[in-house]
């Protein structure tokens, strides 16, 4: 059990997840330790201070698209707390707000991830002509309007529980909001099902696995992306009491009253094969937090990472008022994270797992 940290207390060891981990095939390990991102990350020299204005620079589209197809859902309410705004279909839900400002962070989230995979969408094998793919938590819908773009002859759907998703989408593009944890409204026969971090703030993972099992068709494939924000550090330039350590011990106990577990990541490939999945796979990548890498890229991954991790200060302000913490608290708490995150000098990075299974045939 983690207790609540005050922002200038010590961490506290937490007890390991009791959700069982059964052995996969292959098996994980072994797995993992094929991925050449296992080894060290080599640090820059003098600190690892680089310039940061060429990676600024080039930045991104996130919502160019040439297309024609509207949302389908009318669920358009929202709520307001502390100046964030929320969505009200089943309010409650998830504390993460849905503003602008969360919608900029989830699709930096995007293109980090597609700087760390060298620009795949994603890694199960779903072969060349798939007909349904669907995106389960889509967000932004960023994902889905780019694979639709990529493979022009699937249907795409993507699913979230707010309503945020653009207007002009690829013409086989569409949208609907719903809750995976429920029933299922949205049809069978899907030859992919693609979460990214969904399987941190699902309540009942194992459910919304057996449903998607349920749905796939004969073959079909599943594939989860999935950030572990457990600070990890390999040349041991990270205290025991680091910040950031403190501040995620802080992130799994607010969540945790929303009923989700920070932890899973590492453990999918259980839920997977309790679903009833074969083949499953799990590639771990080193993403590092902050520009102190020597790497070109991985110092743009490592930008990426600080910077959706320092916005996920106030976008934690509701979560944390959960747990009795002041404004003031939570004040704090932002300035020793924003410094932190700023010393180079101290080499963390996070884990990433992209794990994928296929229902039998």
């Amino acid at each position: 059990m983690s207790t609540h940290l005050e922002p200038g207390g010590t961490a506290k060891e937490r007890s390991p997840s009791k959700a069982p981990s059964p052995r996969v095939s292959p098996p994980v390990d072994e797995a993992i330790a094929q991925e050449p991102s296992a080894e060290v990350i080599e640090a820059a020299e003098e600190g690892g201070a680089h310039e940061e204005d060429e990676f600024l620079a080039e930045g991104w589209d996130a919502t160019s698209s040439n297309a024609s197809t509207s949302v389908t859902s009318s669920v358009y309410q929202h709520t307001f707390e502390n100046g964030r705004r929320y969505h009200a279909y089943k309010y409650g839900r998830y504390p993460i707000p849905n503003d602008d400002l969360e919608q900029n962070r989830e699709d930096m989230k995007h293109a980090m991830v597609l700087e760390m995979t060298d620009g795949k969408l994603f890694y199960a094998p779903i072969g060349e002509s798939p007909k349904k793919i669907i995106d389960i938590g889509t967000g932004t819908g960023i994902w889905a309007i780019e694979v639709g773009d990529q493979i022009p002859s699937a249907e795409i759907l993507g699913l979230d529980l707010s309503p945020i998703q653009p207007q002009w989408v690829p013409p086989n593009v569409r949208f609907m909001i719903d809750d995976v944890e429920d029933d299922w409204m949205s049809g069978s026969g899907w030859d992919f099902a693609h979460f990214r971090s969904m399987a941190l703030v699902l309540r009942d993972l194992q459910r919304a696995v057996d449903q998607t099992f349920r749905h796939l068709k004969p073959g079909g494939w599943i594939e989860f992306q999935e950030s572990h924000g457990m600070p990890r550090c390999d040349d041991g330039t990270m205290k025991d009491d680091d910040v950031m350590k403190r501040y995620y011990d802080l992130c799994v106990e607010a969540m945790a009253k929303f009923g989700m577990d920070l932890d899973v990541p590492s453990e999918l490939g259980g839920y997977l094969e309790r679903a009833g999945f074969t083949n499953i796979t799990c590639i771990r990548r080193k993403a590092p937090l902050g520009v102190w890498a020597k790497d070109k890229r991985m110092r743009l991954i490592g930008l990426y990472t600080r910077d959706i991790a320092q916005h996920s200060l106030p976008s934690m302000g509701k979560a944390f008022a959960n747990l009795g913490m002041s404004e003031t608290e939570r004040e704090v708490w932002g300035a020793q994270v924003k410094a932190s995150l700023k010393d180079n000098d101290v080499h963390r990075y996070y884990h990433y797992y992209f794990w994928y299974g296929q229902k039998p045939e």
